[in-house]
Order: C-alpha cells, then sequence, then structure tokens
C-alpha cells in the first residue's frame, strides 16, 4: 500500500490532527490543496504562474506557521482559501492596486456559469467572444468579481463564501446579486448577444 494512501479518505480536519503530531505528514496537505490554491489565486487576480506560486508558497508557508491555532470543530478549506484570498491581495497591495484584469479563459468560465442565472439563454457572438468577455468581468469592482469566482469557478456556498471573505452570509448574498446585475447590464449595453439572436 502506498505510503500517502491512508491520508486519502481523511476529511481535512483529520489530517490536520495527524499532522499536529507530526509535522512530516504536512506534505499530504500541500499535495491535496496545491493545484486548488493556484487555480484559485490565478482566477482570483490573473496573476502569472511565476507570481501566483510565489502567493501560493506563502500561503503555505502562513498555513504551517499558524495550525496550532486553527479551530478543528470548522471547516478547513474555509480557512486555507481565506489565507490565499489575504496573501493574494497583500500581494496585489505591493503592487498598488487591485488587479485590472482577470484571464480570459476565467472570465469565459464565469460567464457561462452564471449565464442562467442571468436569464440570458441567447448565444453569444463568437467573434471577439474572450475579449468582450474579458473586458465585461474585468469593468466589475474586485469585490465583485472576488465573489464570482468563489461561487462559480471554486463551487463555494454561501457559508464558505462568508468565512473566506469575512463578510455576513446575507452581504455575500448581495453582493453576488449585485455582481450578476452587473454583469447582465454590461453585457446588455454592449450587445455581445449574435445579430441573429438580438433580433428575434
Amino acid at each position: 500500500m502506498p505510503e500517502n494512501e491512508t491520508f486519502l479518505d481523511k476529511k481535512d480536519e483529520e489530517l490536520v490532527k495527524l499532522i499536529l503530531k507530526d509535522k512530516e505528514d504536512y506534505r499530504y496537505l500541500i499535495q491535496r490543496y496545491e493545484d486548488k490554491l493556484m487555480r484559485y489565486i490565478i482566477r482570483l487576480c490573473g496573476a502569472k504562474r511565476e507570481d501566483a506560486e510565489d502567493i501560493l508558497q506563502n500561503v503555505f508557508l502562513k498555513v504551517y506557521q499558524n495550525l496550532n491555532d486553527f479551530d478543528t470543530s470548522l471547516k478547513f478549506s474555509s480557512w486555507i482559501y481565506r489565507i490565499a484570498h489575504n496573501e493574494t491581495v497583500s500581494f496585489l497591495r505591493k503592487l498598488n492596486s487591485r488587479p485590472k484584469t482577470i484571464n480570459s479563459e476565467t472570465a469565459s468560465f464565469i460567464l457561462n456559469a452564471v449565464r442562467a442565472d442571468l436569464n440570458m439563454e441567447q448565444e453569444i457572438d463568437k467573434k471577439n467572444l474572450a475579449e468582450k468577455i474579458n473586458e465585461t468581468v474585468n469593468g466589475l469592482e474586485g469585490k465583485y468579481r472576488d465573489v464570482l469566482v468563489l461561487k462559480y469557478l471554486e463551487d463555494k456556498d454561501y457559508r464558505e463564501i462568508s468565512d473566506i471573505l469575512k463578510k455576513p452570509p446575507g452581504t455575500v448574498a448581495t453582493l453576488l446579486r449585485k455582481a450578476k446585475e452587473q454583469l447582465k447590464k454590461e453585457i446588455l449595453k454592449h450587445g455581445y448577444f449574435s445579430k441573429d439572436i438580438k433580433n428575434n
């Protein structure tokens, strides 16, 4: 049996308890979260891979340093995502601003994910689609992009988003509703639908 097989079926909180007894087991937590958090960091701010790797390294260092303070009665994934969020924001502050862009793949994914919620079942014109969607999503304030990324790309529920962003669930719901409203308004304003469909 491979050495790490005993850790595969462990819940995060159980794994944390094992790590607190033996710090060598921390590598299993890294293996479990490195791809997820790398993707999240890139989606959140559009960082280059090298910058995202630096942020991720800081995240795992912070998690390691603060693992003793983690309340094992809480959800670990929310806790580690919050640290990743804070480290990403700190990195961006060092660049003197919130990100102006996220990559077009992320923007497209967000729009496709929320299309049904926006009651916009029409096809979007494929010509220059990536650029248009990118402009639209990047036109939103950072707080709106944050909730869209967490909800639709990271598949977090309201409670988890609340824990990650340290905002009440009601505020999260309001931010998400406003984000979708703004997204729909921008799409309609710029007329990104195929001409044939728009005229129907």
